[in-house]
């Protein structure tokens, strides 16, 4: 009896060590088939972008190479490190991407990423290739346009601000500001901004993103009182103009398309509004022109150390277009989103009148015409000039009041 108890024992025993077994070596295995199942990615980081892009491989059937060379300074334009951003969702297929970023040094990274699928798939048909082909343009925007940089949208669009998309609306003014400007704002806000409150014209500022929290609390409460401040996404600084250029382009674009004309201007300016209104309403007609004062034959600026320098790369040629000097000048909204559509494609300037009223308007074959009462610099402040004029140029916050009063001065007889 005790013989046959210590031989159930031993058998359940060699039972148990089995099970155990065999429940070690299904763990094991669901592991290593987890582990080698598991998608692999690379995370290439644009800088200009708030968010990094992420580029997925397939599971098995796709190589990644990356070739790291040299390139000098002079052959790229002066720009952050860029990564055409419409791969994200693109596929991947025969793709070439190519990240270059520039400095001071002599020479710099250039990085490309080339992915290539590879499949025991039958050949790809000649429908397949021009397919693939048409993907594969769509991912290779030029790396060094305002597209690379530029993202679209805005968080906070206030689109309130033009009902109807602007249909009853004459003028859309939409002003450059930047984040601690906050008393400009305010003696706009308090002198000729009230023209805003008519409903045929609507009167706005236009910011990028801060990275000062204690400013961007101000901002917050700025925007809950008053409602009037539109922000784009990317970071304000001047190097950026042009893309807040852009986003205002964007914004009226998106939702005020059909107001008749779009005034750019910057916040110290003084603008006569109904001087404003009243050529707008002379010049209702007229389409695909650009008003403001205009700039012939300036020359691009190639000594580096200026805060205009301009690269052979940027700019190949020895005279700018004509353009509109940046202060302030009036667009007919029939070529809004032309701009728009246009400049994304065009290598980036950071000189926002330069690049848009001149390089990128001359390009579409949009007129630019100079108009006398585009004053866009400062002058004596005598009543008569405030009142012929549409903008003068650096206007302090505390001036813009006694321009204000001039403006309204019933005793002044201008002719």
């Amino acid at each position: 009896m005790i013989a046959v108890c210590q031989l159930l024992h031993l058998r359940s025993r060699s039972l148990r060590t089995l099970i155990l077994g065999l429940i070690c070596l299904t763990f094991y295995a669901y592991y290593r088939t987890t582990l080698y199942d598991v998608p692999q990615y690379t995370v290439p980081r644009n800088i200009c972008r708030p968010a990094s892009l992420e580029i997925y491989k397939q599971r098995s059937n796709t190589s990644i190479e990356i070739h790291i060379g040299t390139l000098s300074k002079n052959d790229s334009p002066e720009l952050s490190v860029i990564d055409p951003y419409s791969v994200q969702n693109a596929n991947l297929s025969n793709a070439l991407i190519t990240t270059q970023s520039t400095s001071s040094s002599s020479q710099t990274a250039n990085v490309s990423i080339v992915v290539s699928k590879q499949s025991s798939e039958k050949p790809p048909t000649q429908m397949d290739k021009v397919i693939n082909e048409t993907k594969a343009v769509s991912v290779l925007p030029n790396e060094y346009s305002a597209r690379a940089i530029y993202e679209a949208g805005h968080m906070v669009p206030i689109p309130e601000k033009c009902p109807n998309f602007g249909k009853e609306m004459d003028l859309v003014i939409i002003i450059m500001s930047a984040p601690t400007h906050l008393e400009a704002r305010m003696a706009i806000r308090q002198t000729w901004g009230h023209f805003g409150q008519r409903s045929d014209i609507s009167i706005l500022f236009m910011l990028g993103a801060t990275m000062d929290s204690k400013v961007e609390t101000i901002l917050r409460k700025e925007q809950k009182t008053y409602n009037d401040v539109i922000r784009g996404k990317f970071l304000d600084s001047y190097s950026n103009l042009t893309l807040k250029t852009i986003s205002t382009l964007e914004w009226v674009d998106s939702y005020c398309s059909k107001v008749k004309f779009l005034l750019k201007t910057d916040d110290d300016m003084f603008i006569n509004v109904p001087r404003l209104q009243a050529f707008t309403i002379k010049h209702a007609k007229e389409k695909n022109v650009i008003f403001g004062r205009l700039a012939k034959k300036w020359k691009p600026i190639r000594n580096k150390k200026s805060k205009y320098y301009v690269s052979q790369a940027q700019f190949k040629h020895a005279i700018f277009p004509d353009f509109t000097t940046g202060p302030a000048y009036l667009l007919s909204s029939d070529i809004i989103r032309k701009l728009y559509d246009a400049a994304l494609d065009q290598t980036y300037l950071k000189l926002e009148d330069v690049f848009v009223t001149g390089i990128v308007a001359n390009k579409l074959g949009i007129k630019r015409t100079h108009a006398n009462e585009f004053l866009n610099k400062k002058i004596s402040y005598s009543a008569c000039n405030v009142q012929r004029g549409i903008s003068i140029h650096m206007v302090k916050y505390s001036e813009q009041f006694d321009l204000w009063k001039k403006l309204l001065d019933g005793k002044s007889k201008c002719k």
